[in-house]
């Protein structure tokens, strides 16, 4: 390492983010010290792109697990399962910014991006394939309409589009708002 930071330096300081990060935390990257490719030995660099794709695997994993819970508890309705996928790309977003923070050697990051990329589109693929294989088997076309439906509608690769910029949400794996709160609906009588 050339360059030595009170604390345990740049590497701490990206070590502990990263941590907290892939469990799930919502942090403020906005602090963390940019990188550049002389900071860091090759092999101090290949620690740091270990725990950086470590982190980023967790975040992804736990991002699927959501979505595949939300997917199986929305029990066939048209409008849930439509909710479950617009949620599922505010759970993207903080992957996103993470792959496009100024502060990660370009390479790096372009590379987080490519490996996003790749999996929602792989995730969106295989959705939209097991609702026509449902269709298929049995023997629904309305039902695969309706399945398929809120996938066009509601495409997770619609989370790669965005900016990533400080309008979006940077949100943890799962919902963007808490299921649980009670609802904003307010009933004017006569």
């Amino acid at each position: 390492m050339t360059r030595l930071w009170g604390g345990g330096g740049a590497y701490e300081a990206w070590a502990d983010h990263l941590e907290r990060w892939g469990r799930g935390e919502r942090l403020d990257a906005s602090r963390l010290p940019p990188l550049a490719p002389g900071d860091f030995s090759t092999g101090t660099w290949e620690r740091f792109s270990a725990r950086l794709t470590e982190a980023f695997d967790r975040r992804l994993q736990a991002w699927a697990d959501t979505l595949t819970a939300a997917l199986r508890a929305e029990g066939g309705d048209e409008f849930a399962f439509g909710r479950a996928l617009a949620q599922a790309r505010e759970g993207l977003r903080s992957a996103r910014e993470l792959t496009r923070l100024p502060a990660l050697p370009p390479g790096l990051g372009s590379r987080l991006d490519a490996l996003l990329a790749e999996q929602v589109t792989r995730v969106q693929r295989e959705l939209e394939e097991d609702a026509r294989r449902d269709a298929e088997t049995a023997g629904a076309p309305a039902s695969a309409e309706a399945r398929l439906r809120p996938l066009r509608d509601n495409p997770l690769t619609a989370a790669l589009a965005g900016d990533g910029g400080p309008g979006e949400r940077a949100d943890g794996p799962g919902w963007s708002y808490d299921p649980a709160s009670p609802s904003r609906r307010r009933v004017i009588g006569p």
